[in-house]
């Protein structure tokens, strides 16, 4: 009887779990078993591990083979099993070294000829195989994802006869480049190119500036969709602690390609009929959803109340927690998801509630029915509101292009920079994230400001929610304008974005 071991990974989250690839080689009738908790995907490795030892001109031995996928009470999924039990297969036939393969971990899909095709979760296994004093062995387009982030050897073949040869002596794997994480100039549309519309791309730069939540509501064609697209370009490069996390969950969820890390904040835009598992997370597997996708980055709902119910209202404790917490049954998964929420939506159904030529015969009782969709709580979460127009044919034909997405960002990057200064490097990354004593410390708010905000939410009927929200805005806008404390113009433009016409539940 053979026995070999081969370490690889499960993933729960971003989390990489420890998984031991054990196995036998007994007498008794020929048979190749996979035990242990494997999906379906796990068990077709059989096949595939079998083609591409034909390939290399072995043929399994004729004995029972027996593959234990350690613990057994932990699911397996996915097809990078297929690199682990070959491996552990080759050293049980005495094809490969036990020893050299015991200071590795391996993961990496199988083609039927022998070559190893890329892979989810490559990132956090490098993490985990790092953190347990191991080198990785993965496929050769992700062995600069791997280099990046382990500290240990890290082997990444084109093929398994590449591998054996390595292991042979006979050739050596040069080891994978990390890749350079260079800033990425911002390459989407220009602000410039939006005609008129200031008060909405002034909210757009504050949003930009404190990470806040933003609601524009206009009619159909006033532009709601074209402010949000160009909010990514305000937005800083990421640090390289957000790039790790962020490019965590993306190499989980099979989206990292050519081994590049993430720099940028991303920008996720789903449709609006997007299931609840498709926006929170979730499924049979536990997937990350939209918002976790959105990590440190954007998340763009446009036509908000044409989204399921359901859907909306389960945003509402991870705009919160920062993190989407999957609970089901079998599976018990936490993915980070601190995103900005831009959403847009049409003040009715037909869209021209307030024009007395275009709007339905039943406003505006169609309205508050549409602005039903949304909770008080969801609306609540909204940290500035903008009524969108229409810009008027002349202004756009003849008005002159504005600012441009690169001036803007300048100025959102000082904001920024600001905040860091002011939260340190273990406090928030922005405003918005602020809480607590790291709010109230850092707030600065003279006199005059405390007394008009006092009053404002004393008429307003502002939530304590609401309250916070509004200090954070009013902060940002400080920041913008280079001013130490807050003072009562900051705290009124804040209370300007703080509610719209004909939502009633807006507080």
């Amino acid at each position: 009887m053979s026995l070999a071991r081969v370490a690889t990974f499960a993933f729960a989250g971003i989390e990489a779990v420890p998984v031991e690839v054990q196995v036998q080689l007994a007498s008794g009738l020929p048979a190749f078993l996979v035990v242990g908790l494997a999906d379906k995907a796990v068990g077709e490795s059989r096949e595939r591990v079998r083609a591409a030892l034909t390939g290399l001109g072995l043929s399994l031995p004729p004995k029972r083979i027996l593959v234990n996928l350690a613990p057994a009470d932990l699911a397996k999924e996915g097809s990078h099993y297929d690199l682990p039990i070959a491996l552990a297969l080759l050293a049980a036939m005495d094809v490969l070294p036990r020893e050299e393969l015991a200071g590795f971990a391996a993961l990496g899909e199988l083609g039927l000829d022998g070559a190893l095709l890329p892979v989810a979760g490559v990132l956090p296994a490098a993490l985990g195989a790092s953190q347990r004093n191991l080198g990785l062995i993965c496929p050769a387009a992700q062995g600069a994802e791997a280099a990046w982030a382990g500290r240990g050897q890290v082997l990444a073949p084109a093929d398994l006869p590449a591998l054996l040869n390595h292991f042979r002596g006979v050739q050596v794997l040069a080891p994978p480049a990390p890749p350079h994480l260079a800033p990425e100039p911002w390459r989407g549309p220009c602000l410039s190119e939006v005609k008129g519309q200031e008060t909405a791309k002034r909210a757009l730069e504050i949003a930009a500036a404190g990470g806040h939540n933003l609601l524009l509501v206009g009619p159909p064609g006033a532009g709601k969709s074209m402010l949000a697209q160009r909010l990514p370009g305000l937005l800083p490069d990421l640090s390289p602690e957000e790039a790790l996390e962020l490019s965590l969950v993306h190499s989980v969820a099979g989206l990292l390609r050519d081994g590049r890390l993430l720099t940028r904040p991303p920008f996720r835009d789903p449709h609006h009929s997007a299931s609840q598992a498709a926006l929170i997370g979730g499924g049979n597997k536990g997937r990350p959803g939209e918002i976790s996708l959105a990590h440190h980055g954007v998340l763009f709902l446009d036509e908000w109340p044409e989204f399921p119910r359901p859907a909306l209202e389960s945003l509402r404790q991870p705009m919160e927690s920062g993190r989407a917490v999957i609970a089901r049954a079998n599976a018990h998964v936490t993915w980070p998801a601190r995103f900005q929420l831009i959403a847009a939506m049409n003040p009715c159904r037909c869209g021209f509630l307030g024009d007395p030529g275009r709007e339905c015969s039943r406003a505006p009782r169609c309205g508050e029915e549409y602005t039903d969709r949304l909770s008080g709580p969801l609306l609540d979460r909204m940290d500035l509101t903008v009524e969108v127009q229409p810009v008027p044919a002349a202004e756009l034909s003849r008005a002159p292009a504005g600012e441009t997405t690169a001036a803007v960002a300048a100025r959102v990057a000082r904001a920024r920079a600001v905040q860091r200064a002011r939260y340190g490097e273990d406090g928030p990354r922005h405003n918005a994230a602020a809480e607590g004593a790291a709010l109230e410390e850092k707030l600065v708010l003279d006199e005059m400001a405390r007394q008009l905000l006092e009053q404002a939410t004393e008429r307003l009927g502002l939530s304590a929610r609401g309250h916070t929200r509004m200090l954070r805005v009013a902060r940002t806008i400080a920041d913008l304008a280079g001013s130490a404390a807050v003072t009562r113009a900051h705290v009124a433009e804040a209370l300007a974005y703080r509610g719209r016409r004909g939502m009633r539940r807006i507080g």
